[in-house]
């Protein structure tokens, strides 16, 4: 199920999504080499990669060390990994950064992607494959966004033929089965990694979007939200930032 569009206006203008599809893009086409050459595709995933082995000291270092768990988040493996989590990002993210503001936004958006790196990297300590992408982060936008606004209607693209308005919870509800039912069809030193798909970074960065959004979230801005009510532009200034 591909989402195409949410029911759900913002009340703020998401500079911090814009910002963060720009710098994957960015990074896409200047670090990446926009697809274009394997070898330079090749080169950055394994140079900005997260090692799992290499964190765990379980092989030698190879890559950047922890720090990968944060370069990563902005690598791709391909057009459709990067096009599909832009789709995620930007259908769901502007209503999560509405819930909270800007710089809130910008800091849950990078802790929940080094939540997602670190729970592949503990239940995948022997991998020593590189794991790169925002999947983790984006998944903990989904995760907030189910707890804050489950009944949003959102259409939904089924390819090849059939469109639908499905509720949110549905649709980030079946995601996050779909990423529990494949973590768990392989266990051992690469538990979690279907298909060269790590997961567990996808259910790790959804479940920290669950947890931290409380934290995170400014309450005036997810009520005025929920009820539909559009607050004044002196008050929408006041609880952006």
């Amino acid at each position: 199920m591909i989402p195409l569009r949410d029911d759900n206006p913002t009340e703020i203008r998401p500079w911090m999504t814009v910002l963060l599809v720009a710098a994957n893009l960015a990074t896409w086409f200047v670090v990446q080499g926009g697809g274009a050459s394997m070898e330079a595709l090749e080169a950055s995933v394994f140079a900005f990669g997260t090692y799992p082995c290499e964190i765990t000291g379980a092989c030698p270092p190879q890559g950047l060390g922890a720090t990968a768990v944060l370069t990563s988040m902005f690598m791709h493996g391909g057009w459709e990994h990067l096009l599909g989590n832009l789709l995620f990002l930007w259908v769901f993210g502007n209503n999560i950064e509405d819930s909270m503001g800007h710089i809130r936004f910008l800091v849950f958006y990078l802790l929940c992607g080094v939540i997602a790196g670190l729970a592949h990297v503990f239940l995948s300590p022997q991998s020593s494959l590189p794991a790169v992408g925002a999947s983790g982060a984006v998944g903990g936008i989904m995760g907030a966004y189910i707890l804050l606004y489950p009944r949003v209607r959102v259409r939904t693209w089924i390819p090849p033929f059939f469109f639908l308005n499905l509720s949110a919870v549905f649709v980030l509800g079946y995601w996050f089965v779909l990423q529990i039912v494949m973590a768990s069809v392989s266990f051992g030193p690469e538990a979690g990694e279907r298909g060269g798909v790590a997961v567990w970074a996808h259910i790790g960065g959804f479940v920290a979007g669950v947890l931290l959004i409380r934290i995170f979230e400014k309450p005036r801005l997810v009520a005025a939200k929920r009820a539909g009510i559009q607050l004044r532009p002196e008050e929408v200034a006041r609880l952006e930032w």
